[in-house]
C-alpha cells in the first residue's frame, strides 16, 4: 500500500513536469524560459537582484543603451552574435508628443517630430521595448533613410553624432527579494525596470527623447550554482 502511494506519487509529479514542459513549447519561441532557468532560492534571488542593478547602472552610465545592451547579450551567451535588431511593434498607434516633451528636446510646436514603438531583439531575446521620439532635421539624410527602412536600432544609426544620455527617470519595477514565492521558480514579470532620458549631440543638442522598458529575457540563463 505504501509502495503504491509512492507510485501514484512519482506519476503525478512526473504528469506536472509534463505539464510545465508542454506549456513552455506551446507558449512559443522565448516565452518562459527566465522561470524554467531560475528556481525559487533565496541565492538567487541575491543574484536576480545583483544582476538587474548591475544592467541597470551600466544602462544609466553608458551613452548608449544598444551597446549596453549588446555587451549584456554577448556576457551571458543569449546569441551566436551578441547584435540588437529593431522590430517594430505591430499596431502600435502614435504618441503625440506632449508640451513638456517639446520643451526637453527644445522644439517649437510646428518643429515635426517622429515617432517608433519597437522592440529590441538579440536573437530570440527581447530585451527592451521602447518609445523613442526624435527631431529628423537633427539627423542627416542616411540616418533618415535608415531610420524608416531597416532594422537597426536608434542608438547604431545615431552613433556618427557621438551622443550621450540625459537619464531624467529610472525606475525598478520588479524586487526579486520581495516578490511573493508563487512556485518553485522564480517568476519575473514582463517587465523589470524603465528608463526615460534625452538624447543630445556631442555639441548638446537634444534630437531625440526615449521611454525604454527593459524585459524579462535579460535573464534568460542560468544563474551561478557557485
Amino acid at each position: 500500500m505504501v509502495s503504491s502511494f509512492w507510485q501514484k506519487g512519482r506519476e503525478a509529479r512526473g504528469l506536472r513536469g509534463a505539464i510545465f514542459l508542454l506549456a513552455l513549447v506551446f507558449a512559443g519561441p522565448g516565452a518562459g524560459h527566465a522561470e524554467a532557468l531560475w528556481p525559487d532560492t533565496a541565492l538567487n534571488r541575491w543574484q536576480a537582484t545583483a544582476l538587474l542593478q548591475t544592467l541597470n547602472g551600466e544602462i544609466l552610465a553608458s551613452p548608449s543603451a544598444t551597446a549596453s545592451l549588446e555587451k549584456w547579450c554577448a556576457a551571458h551567451h543569449l546569441a551566436a552574435e551578441a547584435r540588437l535588431v529593431a522590430e517594430p511593434v505591430p499596431g502600435a498607434a502614435a504618441k503625440p508628443l506632449s508640451p513638456a516633451q517639446r520643451a526637453r528636446l527644445d522644439v517649437g510646436p510646428d518643429e515635426p517630430v517622429k515617432y517608433r514603438h519597437v522592440r529590441l531583439r538579440c536573437g530570440e531575446h527581447v530585451l527592451s521595448e521602447a518609445d523613442n521620439w526624435y527631431v529628423p532635421s537633427r539627423l542627416t539624410s542616411e540616418m533618415n533613410r535608415a531610420l524608416e527602412a531597416s532594422d537597426a536600432p536608434f542608438g547604431r544609426v545615431v552613433k556618427p553624432l557621438q551622443p550621450y544620455r540625459r537619464t531624467f527617470e529610472a525606475r525598478m519595477l520588479w524586487a526579486p527579494l520581495d516578490a511573493p514565492k508563487e512556485s518553485a521558480a522564480l517568476a519575473p514579470p514582463q517587465a523589470l525596470f524603465e528608463h526615460r532620458a534625452v538624447l543630445y549631440t556631442k555639441d548638446n543638442l537634444p534630437f531625440s527623447e526615449v521611454d525604454e522598458v527593459y524585459q524579462r529575457d535579460v535573464l534568460d540563463f542560468r544563474p551561478d550554482k557557485d
